[in-house]
């Protein structure tokens, strides 16, 4: 019986250099039957389907014990550098992208006939909802057509966007503005599981891996401090429509780039899975069921829950979710096998949605507080915000290190508790406070929620599925971040215009923005409670038990 091609690959890719590195084990053979297979998989702690099985977590719980493949891509050390710094410039863009309309937001909105605040939360929400929407999409037609090819088309697509984006100024419509940062969201959402899906296809479980995909993660905080600076650059001095201009061409470049850089056997699907179909009931369900659910909450606040459309569009949402679910569980080729799943990825995503939906709240209303409030500049705010680059990076790195050592359950507790605590700190903050008093504090601490939480749970979906469904698990973590930040500026925004009593006053304002905290503290407080329940789950776990 011949060895599945997965790993064979692996094993000996065409073109593996003869000095690199491996792991002081036996080369296997060429062949196997039916019981050295079983064996196999008993030994590497999963005796499931060698083919089909998932990769399990390496860490303290499981050791990868048939990792015998080398962990260095097949390219020279500076074509890595380039591999690695091009692929993780898609979540850099990414959050430059994101701050484009966060950083400048009430100078755009002059040009825009000054929105309500729950209108000008679609500034950002728009862009989100299609980035986490539009992911899981993407993240299947990147399994079925090739990952470089898909990364391709996502930079030429965000630069096309990002270059309408900035002429919606001529329009003075904001809804026309919003339709198109939509749009320019779904480049990201082409771009992050392909990004992903390529560094997970290059890299196999091992410590090299753990550490470009924590480069990646750190990525993150510096691409929104680098997007406000711009922005708020461009807003200040020049124009606002030049920061997107300026991203329509930093995006073409990086696609002509991509062509070249990014190896071309990572650019074919896996044709030994046979001839691939394309989830088309599947995909339909998803996109409405969410679009609908996050329209419903970030609408609310502008005209309020008594709209009748708004609880359709809620119901309909929902139901439209449920039938996605439905259609998964039951498809040959879902675009999320949600019947595989286990009580580890389940409790991953869930803190995943909880804690980087305090995050979005925690960033916007953190913006909203020093300009409006304590009258800054966008530039000023983003000097303010800078250290989160620093802090993002170490923390990064430090899941790189830890994360063979420590459970995934502990990271995920600590980043939950970073999130909570980086909330409260802005909860409690007064109007004119020195910024080194309070807010430094908070720069400092929230990065730690994001930067161990999305490397940690990038790494363990990654090694969770089998090399030709990288694209699924890359969506799966992205599609959680971006829509969970969106539909966390939706809850928070509901609650602040509720306590704001019209926000007349710099008081009522202020009430408002610790309102939307506040929410931000009881999501992350529950995703820490989450968090709990998977070190207890953990701690139940016997070794070797499936």
């Amino acid at each position: 019986m011949s060895f599945p091609k997965d790993i064979e690959m692996s094993q000996n890719p065409a073109g593996r250099n003869s000095d690199s590195t491996t792991e002081s084990y036996p080369q296997p053979p060429t062949s196997f039957d039916d019981k050295d297979l079983k064996e196999i998989g008993r030994l590497s702690g999963d005796e499931s389907d060698i083919e089909n099985g998932p990769l399990r977590e390496p860490g303290p719980d499981r050791t990868n014990r048939l990792s015998v493949q080398s962990t260095k891509p097949q390219m020279g050390l500076m074509h890595e550098l380039a591999f690695v710094v091009l692929a993780s410039s898609a979540q850099l863009f990414t959050q430059a992208a994101l701050a484009e309309s966060i950083a400048p937001l009430h100078i755009m909105s002059k040009d825009f006939g000054n929105p309500n605040p729950g209108q000008l939360s679609w500034f950002t929400a728009a862009h989100s909802l299609t980035v986490g929407t539009f992911i899981l999409i993407a993240g299947r037609l990147g399994d079925m057509f090739g990952h470089k090819k898909l990364f391709v088309i996502g930079w030429f697509w965000f630069s096309l966007w990002s270059l309408i984006s900035g002429f919606t100024v001529y329009s003075h419509s904001q809804i026309f503005l919003d339709i198109c940062r939509a749009l320019q969201g779904i480049g990201p959402a082409i771009l992050l599981p392909s990004s992903l899906a390529i560094l997970g296809q290059a890299y196999p479980p091992g410590r090299r891996k753990e550490m470009v995909f924590s480069f990646f993660g750190a990525t993150a905080p510096n691409g929104f401090t680098l997007g406000a600076v711009f922005s708020g650059i461009m807003a200040q001095l020049a124009w606002w429509p030049w920061s997107f201009w300026l991203m329509a061409i930093f995006c073409c470049v990086n696609g002509a780039l991509a062509i070249f850089i990014i190896p071309n056997h990572l650019h074919q699907n896996d044709a030994s899975q046979g001839k691939q179909s394309f989830d088309w009931k599947g995909a339909v369900t998803g996109v409405v069921g969410l679009v609908l659910f996050n329209v419903a909450w970030n609408q609310a606040p502008i005209v309020g829950w008594s709209e009748p459309y708004i609880i359709v569009l809620l119901i309909l949402g929902v139901l439209f979710f449920v039938g996605f679910l439905f259609i998964e569980s039951r498809v040959d080729q879902p675009l999320v096998p949600v019947a595989s799943f286990d009580t580890h990825v389940c409790f991953v995503l869930a803190c995943m949605a909880l804690g980087w939906a305090s995050f979005g709240i925690w960033l916007y209303y953190l913006w909203q507080f020093t300009i409006v409030l304590q009258s800054n500049t966008p530039l000023n705010v983003a000097a303010q915000v800078s250290p989160t680059c620093i802090a993002g990076i170490c923390a990064a790195f430090t899941v790189g290190k830890l994360l063979s050592k420590i459970p995934t359950s502990v990271i995920m507790m600590c980043a939950m508790i970073a999130f909570c605590v980086g909330n409260i700190i802005l909860s409690v903050l007064p109007v004119g406070r020195l910024y080194w008093k309070q807010l430094f504090w908070a720069t400092i601490i929230t990065p730690w929620g994001m930067d161990m939480s999305f490397p940690a749970a990038t790494i363990i979906l990654s090694n969770h599925v089998p090399k030709r469904h990288q694209g699924i698990a890359a969506s799966l973590v992205t599609t959680v971040v971006n829509y969970s930040i969106s539909w966390g500026l939706g809850i928070a925004g509901t609650v602040e215009v509720n306590v704001n009593n019209g926000g007349l006053t710099d008081a009522d304002t202020l009430k408002g923005y610790r309102g939307a905290w506040y929410t931000g503290i009881g999501l992350s407080g529950l995703g820490a409670l989450v968090a709990l329940a998977f070190i207890a789950s953990t701690l139940l776990h016997k070794p070797g038990q499936k």
